[in-house]
């Protein structure tokens, strides 16, 4: 591909050859032919084999919103000859980075890292790579793709909280639940035997039909559970940063509650994200989830949300605006606790009171964690 510059001076000898040829100036036409020469030395410069082995690393493959994330980029000579001139282009949400390759000779390889932007929550590509090959003259570039598209899972910021003490009944990792009147232990399932497991939880009848050793999988129905609901209505947020605060609110909570071995369901205004039983590793999902949520114009208000959130245990609903209190307000006989908590600038004169719901406003992820319950 010729350049700007090339085509100028390949245009530029045209010219000095239509002016200086009939009146007989030899020049003109040796400065002619010595232009569009360059112009074509060029162009063979840039389409000689590359030799080039070129390959991209993203890391982390998953960040929080706004922490740190890298592109690591290996270029190595694999060819014979030394190679100069290169500049790699990729592209990350619309923005382009240009890194320039130093000089390689014979059978050496450079690394380069750039910064990825990560101040948008969700599923970023990265690439295509492409990598500028341009002659020392800048009259011709070459351009060449290398690999696929990487991918970066910009996740939402969290802060450490502590699990909701939710209800009247206590248990015996300290937290409580008035739900589960009829016991603390309930069938939650089957799974294939491991040794060491109680024979008295063996389930026979299937270990009949299947001809495999079956148990019960018991859970403890008296572990306090916490439903997170997130409020994805347009409406409920003055702009994108309000939204992206929310959804770091709802993924602190339902971290929390899942790496303290809780159970916790995690709703938005379309539909349930996770339904986590309450073990640490299930954070990770939760993070994975709520990395792709988005306001949509579909989305039901809270109290539609609730209708199918079952009862017991602590409910929290984070919103954007006090419209939806009214919503935390109408379900809170069916909770043990119900916390609302409001994104965005503190209303002047203070959070409006509702009955039974304990009202939070977080300005920031700071301001959470330190009005918090303990």
């Amino acid at each position: 591909m010729i350049t700007r510059a090339g085509w100028g001076l390949a245009a530029a000898s045209a010219l000095v050859y239509t002016v200086g040829a009939p009146f007989g100036y030899a020049q003109a036409a040796v400065l002619a032919m010595a232009g569009i020469a360059a112009v074509g030395a060029g162009a063979l410069w840039t389409l000689r084999g590359a030799g080039l082995d070129v390959r991209r690393e993203v890391t982390p493959g998953k960040v929080a919103r706004g922490e740190p994330a890298v592109a690591l980029l290996h270029v190595r000579n694999t060819g014979r000859w030394r190679h100069a001139g290169l500049v790699a282009r990729d592209t990350c949400r619309g923005t382009s980075v240009a890194v320039e390759v130093p000089a390689l000779a014979r059978d050496t390889a450079r690394t380069m890292s750039y910064r990825l932007p990560t101040r948008r929550r969700g599923e970023t590509p990265v690439g295509p790579l492409r990598l500028d090959r341009t002659d020392p003259f800048g009259l011709a570039r070459r351009s060449v793709a290398y690999g696929r598209p990487d991918l970066l899972l910009v996740r939402p910021r969290t802060v450490p909280l502590r699990p909701l003490h939710a209800g009247r009944r206590r248990h015996l990792d300290g937290l409580a639940s008035r739900s589960a009147p009829n016991g603390a232990v309930g069938f939650n399932g089957l799974r294939d035997y491991v040794i060491g497991d109680d024979l008295r939880h063996v389930h026979w009848r299937s270990t009949a039909r299947t001809g495999v050793l079956m148990v019960k999988e018991l859970t403890d129905v008296n572990l306090p559970s916490t439903v997170t609901v997130l409020d994805t209505r347009h409406s409920a947020y003055e702009g994108d940063d309000e939204f992206e605060l929310a959804v770091d609110v709802a993924a602190s909570v339902a971290c929390a509650v899942t790496r303290d071995r809780f159970p916790v369901r995690l709703l938005t205004g379309e539909r349930e994200l996770l339904h986590a039983k309450g073990s640490p590793g299930e954070a990770e999902e939760v993070l994975d989830r709520l990395a792709l949520v988005e306001r949509g114009p579909r989305a039901e208000p809270p109290l539609q949300v609730l209708r199918h959130a079952g009862s017991g245990g602590a409910l929290v609903l984070v919103s954007g605006t006090y419209a939806a209190l009214a919503d935390a307000a109408a379900v809170r006989r069916r909770f043990d606790q119900v916390l609302f908590v409001r994104v965005g600038d503190p209303r002047h004169g203070g959070p409006p009171a509702a009955a039974g719901v304990t009202v939070l406003e977080a300005a920031d992820l700071d301001e959470l964690a330190a009005a918090w319950p303990r």
